[in-house]
């Protein structure tokens, strides 16, 4: 069963489309990331799916259930880290939880979900004195609540320094493991790279790309970094790489050992053969792939000012 299914969804606001005929499905236990650029309707998606926004047209469902129709019900099953939201300040963090735990209806230890998140030292402090690290901390202490089934989690680690953010990947992995679907909106390419299962790509309100981040490395035009230490640098043995069909671009590095550096798209072997057949002598080499970063920009540098 899809955890999460979004069919022709559509949202206007005047003249302004921020969702245009949207469509895709979250699997059922799956980490699901969610990246699009500033504007393009990652916030409106969601709170199409929490209920906070009504479409203008199309449907979403989730857990099986109609957005609009069952929201409560949906709520009750789902943990939500939104973006920008903002503590009680007056409220301590405990106070916060037994909040959330009543709303549920769960028995959950706030001391044991502040621990999760490493804010076991602060259970009793007022939330006007935390940090923006703690305040996000603290919203998703909230989120677990209950032990979802669906978790949404709109850039969850804004604030965070990096050890925050290690700790919030570790958390969304342990939540997964446990059999939670994860739906994870990030503006963050590395985050979504290290935790997702599939990662969907947003842009103008249409989804431009589905798969993992794998398979979007391999459908964009993009090529390989191919660091090979030699013994030598040779011209002629350069000349030759530069000829391969496959070879875009052709350097040489020698501020530690004589390094050839290419830029390929296709068989990296052979680039290796041909130094071989001049002559030189192959000592390592190392490979650098397309990053999550370059095939974000290839499917949204449209929509870039």
């Amino acid at each position: 069963m899809a955890a999460i299914r979004v069919d022709g969804l559509t949202k206007t606001y005047g003249r302004t489309v921020a969702l245009d005929d949207l469509s895709f499905r979250v699997d059922e236990g799956e980490v699901f990331g969610f990246l699009g650029p500033n504007g393009a309707g990652k916030s409106t998606t969601i709170n199409v799916l929490l209920d906070f926004v009504r479409p203008s047209a199309g449907e979403a469902t989730v857990l099986g259930l109609d957005a609009h129709r069952d929201s409560r019900e949906i709520r009750r099953r789902t943990g939500v880290l939104p973006e920008g939201y903002e503590t009680y300040d007056r409220l301590t963090a405990r106070q916060h939880l037994e909040f959330a735990i009543e709303s549920k209806g769960s028995d959950d230890d706030p001391e044991r979900l502040l621990e999760r998140v490493d804010l076991a030292d602060a259970v009793d402090d007022k939330t006007g004195g935390y940090s923006k690290g703690m305040a996000q901390r603290l919203m998703l202490a909230m989120a677990l609540v209950g032990e979802p089934e669906l978790l949404i989690l709109d850039e969850p680690s804004t604030g965070l320094d990096p050890n925050g953010a290690r700790e919030m990947r570790e958390i969304v992995r342990e939540e997964n493991a446990r059999g939670a679907t994860v739906f994870f909106s990030s503006h963050i390419l590395e985050q979504v790279e290290a935790v997702c299962d599939r990662v969907g790509i947003l842009r103008a309100g249409e989804m431009v790309a589905v798969d993992t981040v794998e398979g979007l490395r391999d459908s964009v035009a993009t090529t390989t970094t191919l660091r090979v230490t030699v013994d030598r640098i040779d011209d002629d043995a350069l000349a030759a790489v530069r000829a391969l069909a496959d070879v875009a671009e052709v350097a040489t590095d020698e501020r530690e050992e004589p390094t050839v550096v290419v830029q390929c798209n296709g068989s990296k072997t052979a680039v290796l053969r041909e130094l071989e057949d001049h002559g030189l002598e192959v000592r390592d080499f190392v490979t650098k792939e397309a990053s999550l970063d370059d095939v974000f920009h290839s499917y949204t540098a449209e929509a870039r000012p």
